[in-house]
């Protein structure tokens, strides 16, 4: 089968990140030369899923790359079509996290089963530590996203969860004290 589900184009980019950052040298802890990872995630709009991350979330959009059909298939990433990755941060710093977006038109990836994070196995979840979950959540719903459930107490401390959905479904969780 040619067209590739969203799980494995996403581990797919993951993985070619790892290698690059590999590549890249072999200082830092462990042998890394960044002890940050990036994550890829495979979208149906990424208009609309780019919206979602900056006006919801937060983040800003710092640029992108192309992918050639041929580094993408014979790298094993995709199926010898180019696409274009579009990244964003939260912070614009060296070592910051990057969400790495794509799309691909015409393909009929399949939906990951994110109803709850048990429900699939691999990539379930993404966690970003907030400074005031109040105004984070405020900006989610100013944006329009909905949280799953009201912000949840993590045990006796000021520290709350608050799970979001992105576009797609992919759950997104917001962690950090109220203000």
């Amino acid at each position: 089968m040619r067209k590739l589900g969203v799980a494995a184009v996403a581990a797919g980019l993951f993985a070619a990140g790892i290698l690059a950052i590999g590549a890249a040298g072999s200082g830092g802890k462990g042998g890394f030369s960044r002890t940050i990872i990036d994550i890829g995630i495979v979208v149906s709009d990424v208009e609309k899923s780019a919206k979602f991350y900056t006006e919801a979330l937060g983040f800003s959009e710092v640029g992108g790359f192309e992918v050639s059909k041929e580094m993408g298939g014979d790298s094993g990433l995709v199926d010898y079509q180019d696409f274009k990755v579009r990244m964003f941060v939260l912070a614009n710093e060296p070592d910051a996290t990057r969400v790495k977006l794509m799309d691909f038109p015409g393909v009929k990836s399949k939906k990951v089963d994110n109803k709850y994070i048990n429900s699939s196995l691999g990539f379930s979840y993404l966690t970003i530590l907030v400074s005031d979950t109040t105004a984070a959540v405020e900006r989610a719903k100013q944006a329009g996203a909905q949280p799953v459930r009201e912000p949840y107490q993590l045990g006796s401390s000021n520290n709350y969860l608050t799970l979001f959905k992105d576009p797609d479904g992919n759950i997104i969780e917001l962690v950090g004290p109220k203000k």
